[in-house]
């Protein structure tokens, strides 16, 4: 049996750049969301993951879920996986108890399995009648509850979850919380925790990943890489504005790809 649970190969991704409307803008130009990353976790280990906004976090979270391709690489994963997101795998349109059982039979459940299931969630979200109602019209945090209970009842073996208990209460985080604390200790789960909060990933991953400018810092020992990324952050954080941007604008232009060389196209006819 393979040790690991994850084994990332010199992966990169690469993304075209949007305008504030969203559209693509006309230069095209591209960026690398991730480059070169390399990394192999254990089974059962629990991994915190740190980085400034847009530093790369949440596309590593989806290309280790198995929703978003790599441009380069190999990833290689050992087990069912789960992302958990505030937005992430829901459809808006279905109910609560709908995506409950689209989850379940894509995950090639029967039905017997998949009523379990919606015991399992309906206890642990505590939605009451939300879940008879699509899923457009909850709040992100009833979203992050409905997706959390949905991933923790399907029981993966590798967990993903990103800043999946920024949003909503501090009495159901607690809970979940208390949750993975289950799934860390007595079930060996694999976790990747993605957070804002140093404390909160200190005091829950046993490895630190840190990832800057979709590059990858360091991975380690989680109170080592959390001290490093710590010391970063507040050297970043005590730039004056005019500096921090400047410093900030040269780590996005190391990023930036080439630019394409467009191609001639030539007619049979000359």
């Amino acid at each position: 049996m393979k040790d690991y649970a994850v084994k990332v190969e010199n992966i990169s991704k690469i993304y075209e750049l949007k305008n504030k409307n969203n559209q693509y803008k006309k230069d095209k130009k591209r960026f690398y969301a991730l480059k070169d990353v390399s990394f192999e976790i254990q089974k059962g280990d629990v991994v915190g993951i740190l980085g400034t906004n847009g530093s790369g976090k949440s596309t590593l979270s989806l290309v280790l879920a198995g929703i978003s391709d790599i441009d380069s690489g190999s990833v290689h994963v050992n087990g069912e996986q789960a992302l958990i997101s505030i937005n992430t795998g829901l459809n808006q349109q279905l109910t609560g108890l709908e995506n409950i059982r689209v989850k379940g039979a894509l995950m090639g459940l029967k039905k017997k399995r998949i009523d379990e299931i919606i015991d399992d969630v309906v206890n642990f979200a505590e939605l009451g009648d939300f879940l008879y109602q699509p899923v457009k019209k909850y709040s992100s945090g009833m979203k992050s509850r409905l997706g959390f209970s949905i991933s923790l009842a399907l029981n993966p073996d590798i967990f993903i979850v990103d800043e999946a208990l920024s949003v909503g209460d501090k009495g159901f985080a607690k809970k979940c919380m208390d949750r993975m604390m289950q799934l860390r200790d007595d079930e060996g789960k694999t976790i990747f925790f993605v957070s804002h909060s140093l404390s909160q990933v200190k005091n829950f991953c046993k490895t630190g990943m840190w990832i800057e400018g979709g590059v990858l810092q360091e991975v380690g020992d989680i109170n080592q890489v959390c001290e490093h990324y710590s010391e970063y952050v507040e050297q970043l954080n005590a730039l004056k504005g005019k500096e921090k941007q400047k410093v900030l604008d040269e780590k996005f232009a190391k990023r930036l790809l080439p630019p394409q060389k467009k191609r001639k196209l030539f007619s049979l006819f000359n």
